[in-house]
């Protein structure tokens, strides 16, 4: 990544909680002191900038690997190298439920954000949270970024979890997104992780979260719905 992009690209790491990624090596911005946060923060809001939030979990976050490494950054690249004036924004937290996001939301909703990428849902999935908290909880992130500002362009991200809970849950979890996305007129990515989940190769050794070359292809397909939305 560039000198540019790195100055433009913030990442907003509020609190660590630990699921799937417990005990495994933090990565490389989940150092970054507050100072250095506050700093870069105060260097873009001199920008005039458009700002993609993407407010997620560990998958957001690029759990493993550099920052760099992570899609939100890959998708800054793609702004750049298109010239496109929008600042992307990393407000993914490891192990991030959907009632995690929510309790931290006013505090992120601070600035002004052009387009709101929603990707949460996956920990409450993995760890059984009832499927009517989950949709409560996406519906109030929702309905809280629309009253912040309703020339705020959502976009939701997809997801689906493994059989662990049994067909009745998974299922259902699967269409909380669709759902929600048709309920809320807001463009939906099927599915964040198509072409990259169940492939060992793409994964980091926890079958889990992607490996580079799996963020690579994440980029791709949030493109595919971002692109679209984009003012050019």
């Amino acid at each position: 990544m560039n000198p540019k992009t790195l100055l433009k690209f913030r990442y907003f790491l509020l609190f660590i909680f630990l699921l799937a990624c417990k005990d495994a090596p933090k990565n490389e911005s989940e150092a970054t002191t507050a100072q250095e946060t506050e700093e870069t923060s105060n260097a873009n809001e001199e920008k005039s900038n458009k700002t993609i939030l993407f407010f997620g979990d560990s998958l957001t976050a690029g759990y493993g690997l550099k920052t760099e490494e992570a899609f939100p950054a890959l998708i800054q690249d793609r702004l750049d190298s298109l010239g496109l004036e929008y600042t992307v924004i990393n407000s993914g937290v490891s192990g991030e439920t959907t009632s995690g996001g929510l309790n931290r939301l006013d505090w992120v909703l601070r600035q002004e954000v052009a387009i709101f990428v929603l990707e949460l849902g996956a920990n409450d999935g993995l760890r059984g949270v009832p499927l009517a908290e989950t949709r409560k909880n996406l519906q109030e992130i929702i309905n809280a970024v629309k009253a912040k500002s309703s020339d705020t362009q959502i976009v939701l991200a997809g997801m689906q979890i493994p059989p662990n809970m049994g067909p009745e849950y998974t299922t259902e979890f699967r269409t909380i997104f669709p759902e929600l996305a048709a309920q809320n007129d807001i463009p939906l990515i099927p599915f964040l992780l198509e072409g990259v989940a169940g492939i060992r190769e793409l994964n980091l050794e926890d079958g889990i979260h992607p490996t580079a070359e799996g963020h690579k292809i994440v980029r791709e397909n949030v493109w595919k719905v971002l692109e679209p939305v984009l003012v050019k």
